[in-house]
This record gives structure tokens, C-alpha cells and sequence, in this order.
């Protein structure tokens, strides 16, 4: 019997259903969940090597179009059973926000969004979109779709997207046009009377309630988007957000009362994934429900309120898009090279010393703002240098406890920097930007134990392109000797399957990934491997920054040509490197 290293990278928490480390100590995605048999599980490593057999260049996403479909099948299960149970007398109807999973390169992400909807359409599953490009999108998907899907038009609008929206109806679409600012009904009339198309209108509602955690200034009356409840009742429809739902049922309710026809309580999103599997509503990285909890929370807080005031039970929607994408998409790069880190130039005693002098400081700076703050008489300059001093100091006192943490981690040991084929601003850019943590492991070799801690570099020139940081709070993750390995060291980056390719920018002009799609070959066992979407060229990028890659190419050969070294082996240097992704391929 084998023995299985997987519990360093806490698979049985974040990955179950769905990952589990198998006998040959790969990692094995069950396609269906706890129903998947041993024959139907995929080895991650067998794919890998299949999709790159015929020379495909890493980074690469692998898509689990099987793993999409449990999601969706799953989601829409705990809704039936929640209202089954409840005596709930409505139904759910859902909608995918086309937001989470878009891409740089044109139809990269129509596998995906088409794919929802035609396995949706049994559901009368539908879109949501926030801006014009993502109603167009939505409408051309939805046309596949079941006619009763509803296309819910959030965001800022003008005269044309409310117009695209109204024509939209005209084409069999269920389109509803979600009011976010009084103004924008104003825009609705006038179109309307000018399309002669009735519309069919909600309102997003600014709710009270606030969430913990990233994305907390988003939510309640200080949110970006939605009106407040006095403002609602000035206009005789509604659709609500957030996942407060029995404050939402309340104005839906009042709403109802007051004479207007209502129909659908949209909850918004906020269906979250658990990150680090801790099941802990205390963490941003985790949460403490699945489906089936959420599905039940939902149906009976509605349930409830519709009950008490004496009112008929909506159709319920939710605009679940992270739940639904992230465990189908999984990240896979190549190490290129580990070298050991230089130890810290400061001993453990020295930065506890450097510390106790800096916490003894902070009631220093905050007497000064406070006094700067109650004597300002109308300047708020002196009060601002202040809160920059103290906030600068709690900076230091940051950097160095991340310095101390990690001596201590590292326990004596010695930590590598392991230099990976990857952009981290190009593909993971969440934890770029808000230090969002994904579950990352090697994908093979979990029968040996790892015999060094490592952090992740990228190929960007740039200190900022790194990982440091990993699910359980770790600055360092357990890691095999490259060396050893024999044929590659692949890493995942796992649950990244919303927002990382939208949100990707172009630093050092590096860009999004190969895209290969993965399907169960059947309940016999197997797989097939199709290559859906290529990475961008260095051509491709140099386009999206208005360079003409024809004309630099010219350029090249001309003075190459002047200085007498254009040969074939220049010209097919060039041509390739135009030709192909800006990652490494091969062997530092």
C-alpha cells in the first residue's frame, strides 16, 4: 500500500468531491463526484502528458466539462430538494453571471458559456450580463437556450443598451432589465416608447446588510450598485441581490403589497467556494455551507417572510457563477528550476528586538492624529500626514512578522525559490491584486514525501510576481527536487476557474494559457483530450498594444539584411518566437 502525502495540501478539505490523490500518488479528478467509479476517475498526469505529446507549451487549462455538469445538476438538486421539504409552492430558476469566465482571446470562453446552457436548458437556465459586449454574448448563447431562460441585464446603462435589451424581447429572449439608478428609468421609458417594446423591468436592491471579507465594501448601503428601499417603492418591480434574502423578501414583499406584479426574487451572488477546506465562515478563503445549506437557507428565509405577510412564494433566481466554474478548471505549469533562497540577513532574536521597538511606537503616532485630528479647525492636512505616518508603521510591523513567521515555518530548514513557467498577473491575478488563495500542489508525485519548502516565482520581472502565500496561512509549500523527477515537475493551481482569465493583464506582455478540454471516454474508463483554445502569440500580444507584428517583422529583416546576418536560421528564429506563446518552452 502506498503512501499518500496528499493531506500536507489538505485535498480531503478543499477538494472532495471531486480530487483525491490515487494509487500512483497522482492526483485523480472524480468527474461525478462521490458517484464517480474508479474506471471513470482521470489521472491528472495522464493528461497532462497526452495534451502535451505533440509539443503544447505550458501553462495549460485543463477543462472538466463532466466536473461543469455535477456542479450544475448538483446546485439545481438542493434547490428541488429545499423546496420539496419546505412546501416551498415555487420553483428555481438560475442564471450564470457571463462576467466570471471570459477571456482576452475571441471565443475562448464559448465552451464554457455555451456549455452551461445547453446542459441548462432542462433548467431553463440562463445569463447575466453588465455591459453591451456581454449582452451581445449572452443573447447569441441564449438563442440555443430554452426560450424560458431569463437574460438579466445588470450594470450602468445607456439609450443603447437599453435599446439591444428591449429588441432583444422581440427574438424570443426573456430579457429583463434590472434598474440600478432612478435616472436609468428615464432611459427604459424612452426607449420603450420609441421601440413600442414593453419591458420587463426589476430593481437591484441596495440592502442594509453587509457581508465580512473581500468584497465587504460592495455591500450594503454604501454598495456601488442599487437603490435604497424608499427609493424602490417609487417604482412598482423588483430584482435584489446579496444574500441577505429575508431582508430582500421583505421589499419584495411590500412591493407585492403595494399593487406591483411581481414574479421572480433574484438573491444575487455570493455563493462561495471553500478555498482552504476549513469549512470556516470566519475566513475570506472559506465558507461554512455547501449547496445544500445554501439552497436551504435560501427557500426557507423566503419562505417565511412571503408566509408571514401573506403573500404567494416567487420563482427564486441566484446568479451563481464562481460555485459553478471554479472545480472545473484546473491550472497546470511547469518548475524550470529550484535555487535555494539566501537566509534571512536578520536572526529570529533580531526581528523580535525590531519588533518590540516598533509596537512600542504606534501610541505615539496615534496620540499625534488624534490631537491632529480634534485640532485641525477645518485643514485636514496634518491629520492626513499622521494617519500616512501610522499607517506605514503598521506596514513594518507587517513585513517583519511575515519574516519572522516564515524563520519559523522554515524551522532550520532551507526554503527554495522555485522558478515556475507561469505569469502570476496573467493567470492567477486575484492573488496578485487581493492576495485570493488557491489550493496549488504538485499533481504527481504524492506517494513521496517532499523533501523541500518552496515558494513559487514567475517568469515576470517584476519582485511582485510570486507566490509566498498558500492556503493554512503557509509561506512556503512542500515541494520534490526538481532534479528528481524525471520528465517534468508539474504544478496546479486548482479552484481557479472563475475570473483569473478575465481579470489577466499582459505584464512583460506574457498572456493567458493553452485550453484543453477533457472527457470521460465512458463508464469503460478513459478519457479524450481535445485542444479548444490557444494561448496568445507574442504576435497576438504585441496586436493588443497596437503594434504591427507583419511590419515589425519587416523592420527586423531589413536591418538584419543591412548588417549581413539574416540567414535561414535568423529568419526562422524570428518567425518562430513571433509564432508561438511568450512562455518558455523546454529546458532552462
Amino acid at each position: 500500500m502506498s503512501t499518500n502525502f496528499g493531506y500536507l495540501y489538505n485535498i480531503a478539505g478543499w477538494g472532495e468531491p471531486y480530487f483525491v490523490v490515487n494509487s500512483s500518488g497522482s492526483i485523480s479528478v472524480m468527474i461525478h463526484g462521490v458517484e464517480t467509479t474508479s474506471e471513470e476517475a482521470i489521472d491528472l498526469l495522464a493528461v497532462v502528458k497526452k495534451a502535451t505529446e505533440g509539443g503544447l507549451q505550458f501553462p495549460i487549462v485543463l477543462r472538466f466539462p463532466d466536473v461543469l455538469k455535477h456542479r450544475l445538476d448538483s446546485l439545481h438538486t438542493a434547490f428541488a430538494n429545499a423546496i420539496k421539504y419546505t412546501g416551498y409552492t415555487s420553483y428555481y430558476q438560475g442564471v450564470f453571471p457571463v462576467k466570471v469566465h471570459q477571456f482576452e482571446i475571441v471565443n475562448q470562453n464559448r465552451d464554457v458559456v455555451d456549455k452551461l446552457i445547453s446542459l441548462g436548458k432542462v433548467y431553463n437556465f440562463g445569463l447575466e450580463a453588465g455591459s453591451k459586449p456581454e449582452l451581445l454574448l449572452a443573447m447569441n448563447s441564449l438563442i440555443n437556450g430554452s426560450p424560458k431562460a431569463y437574460l438579466v441585464c445588470n450594470g450602468y446603462k445607456d439609450m443603447d443598451y437599453v435599446s439591444l435589451a428591449l429588441v432583444s424581447r422581440n427574438f424570443d429572449l426573456n430579457t429583463i432589465i434590472v434598474l440600478e439608478l432612478e435616472d436609468e428609468v428615464d432611459t427604459v421609458v424612452a426607449a420603450s416608447k420609441k421601440l413600442n417594446i414593453r419591458p420587463v423591468l426589476g430593481i437591484r436592491a441596495r440592502l442594509l446588510t453587509t457581508n465580512p471579507g473581500h468584497f465587504g465594501s460592495t455591500s450594503g448601503k454604501h454598495g456601488k450598485f442599487g437603490l435604497l428601499e424608499d427609493q424602490i417603492y417609487a417604482i412598482p418591480t423588483t430584482s435584489i441581490i446579496g444574500s441577505a434574502v429575508r431582508e430582500a423578501t421583505g421589499y419584495y414583499c411590500n412591493l407585492v403589497q403595494m399593487g406591483a406584479p411581481m414574479g421572480t426574487l433574484d438573491v444575487g451572488g455570493g455563493l462561495g467556494i471553500d478555498y482552504d477546506g476549513t469549512r470556516s465562515g470566519e475566513s475570506d478563503m472559506s465558507v461554512a455551507y455547501g449547496f445544500e445549506e445554501y439552497a436551504s437557507t435560501v427557500v426557507q428565509a423566503a419562505r417565511l417572510v412571503c408566509n408571514q405577510k401573506g403573500v404567494t412564494h416567487p420563482v427564486l433566481c441566484s446568479e451563481s457563477g464562481r460555485a459553478l466554474v471554479s472545480h472545473q478548471s484546473i491550472l497546470i505549469y511547469d518548475a524550470l528550476v529550484a535555487v535555494e533562497e539566501p537566509s534571512d540577513s536578520l536572526t529570529s532574536d533580531e526581528l523580535i528586538s525590531r519588533l518590540d521597538d516598533l509596537v512600542g511606537n504606534p501610541t505615539t503616532l496615534h496620540t499625534n492624529l488624534k490631537s491632529a485630528v480634534r485640532s485641525r479647525d477645518g485643514n485636514n492636512d496634518a491629520s492626513l500626514v499622521h494617519a500616512d505616518q501610522l499607517k506605514k508603521h503598521g506596514v513594518e510591523i507587517f513585513k517583519l512578522s511575515r519574516r519572522l513567521a516564515k524563520q519559523l515555518e522554515a524551522a532550520g530548514d532551507k526554503t527554495f525559490a522555485y522558478h515556475m513557467n507561469l505569469s502570476v498577473f496573467s493567470l492567477t491575478p486575484d492573488f496578485w491584486g487581493i492576495k485570493q488563495l488557491f489550493p496549488i500542489l504538485p499533481i504527481h508525485r504524492l506517494d513521496e514525501k517532499p523533501t523541500q519548502k518552496g515558494t513559487l516565482l514567475d517568469l515576470t520581472c517584476d519582485s511582485d510576481g510570486k507566490v509566498d502565500l498558500f492556503i493554512g496561512g503557509a509561506q512556503t509549500l512542500p515541494l520534490h527536487d526538481v532534479k528528481q523527477s524525471g520528465g517534468g515537475y508539474y504544478i496546479g493551481t486548482f479552484l481557479a476557474g472563475a475570473y483569473q482569465e478575465a481579470l489577466g493583464n499582459k505584464h512583460n506582455l506574457f498572456g493567458g494559457p493553452n485550453l484543453v478540454q477533457v472527457e470521460s471516454a465512458g463508464s469503460a474508463g478513459g478519457f479524450t483530450v481535445a485542444f479548444v483554445g490557444a494561448g496568445p502569440t507574442a504576435a497576438n500580444q504585441l496586436q493588443s498594444m497596437h503594434y504591427d507584428p507583419a511590419e515589425m517583422a519587416k523592420v527586423i529583416a531589413d536591418r538584419a539584411k543591412e548588417t549581413g546576418h539574416w540567414t535561414e536560421t535568423e529568419q526562422t528564429l524570428v518567425t518562430k518566437v513571433f509564432g508561438t506563446m511568450p512562455y518558455l518552452f523546454g529546458e532552462l
